[in-house]
């Protein structure tokens, strides 16, 4: 299992107990090409609390999250739970 399998699953993990007082529309099971807004109707708030869990959670620090956030000056339009374990893979010593 690659580091970024490792974190999809803890990502998947987080996002279960994040997600599971919302009354949202998404009764898939939640894997790697699930989309934070179009899949799991995050908003632009839950986005930033979810960095701030995983930086406490998973990563024990902080790290340069704008680089996943953003792309030639301007916000990504959304995120899958791959990109966000790739870039946890790419920036987590280890």
């Amino acid at each position: 299992m690659s580091n970024s399998d490792v974190y999809v699953t803890k990502l998947i993990t987080l996002l279960k107990d994040f997600t599971q007082d919302w009354d949202n529309e998404f009764d898939g099971e939640m894997d790697r090409s699930s989309k934070l807004l179009g899949d799991l109707s995050f908003e632009s708030i839950d986005i930033i609390q979810l960095i701030v869990a995983i930086q406490e959670d998973i990563v024990g620090g902080k790290l340069p999250f704008e680089k996943l956030l953003m792309k030639d000056g301007r916000y990504v339009d959304d995120l899958s739970i791959g990109q966000i374990a790739d870039f946890l893979a790419a920036n987590i010593p280890g």
